[in-house]
């Protein structure tokens, strides 16, 4: 009876840490994809700050306005802690460095500072090339905040 006992709270434990780990897993699905969203729209107005593809008022509006809108989401549950998925050689299915869980203050003030960048950007993007360019650099520092601290390069 003991064995049983036993086999079925191993059975129990095995499920609960399952389901843990599939929790992390979407999260991380979900966060990688909320961050291809940014880059398809930066890379819409960075094409067009660089000359790679001609400067359309509206298009640049918009997806400034995009950017903007994914920054005032709340994405909170895209975020749990281990879900760094990075070993001590920082490999792993993800980029994001355990720092940014131990650190959170921080990030919460980089993240205000990409809203506010992204603010004055919607306004701009749309006056003309040299406000997209000028405000291409203010969002890229913004980016910048927590990718050069929180996120491992590329291998």
């Amino acid at each position: 009876m003991k064995t049983i006992k036993y086999i079925m709270m191993l059975f129990i434990t095995s499920l609960a840490l399952n389901s843990v780990a599939a929790s992390i897993e979407k999260s991380i699905e979900a966060r990688q994809s909320y961050m291809k969203l940014y880059a398809f729209n930066l890379g819409i107005a960075g094409d067009m700050a660089k000359g790679k593809s001609e400067y359309n008022a509206e298009q640049a509006k918009n997806a400034a306005k995009n950017l903007l809108s994914l920054a005032m989401m709340n994405n909170a549950a895209m975020w749990p802690e281990g879900s760094s998925n990075q070993d001590e050689e920082g490999k792993g299915i993800t980029r994001a460095k355990p720092a940014l869980w131990s650190t959170y203050p921080e990030v919460i003030n980089k993240h205000k500072n990409l809203v506010t960048a992204l603010e004055r950007f919607s306004l701009l993007a749309g006056d003309g090339i040299e406000s997209l360019q000028k405000g291409m650099k203010s969002v890229g520092r913004g980016c910048g905040g927590c990718h050069k601290q929180f996120r491992a390069k590329n291998k």
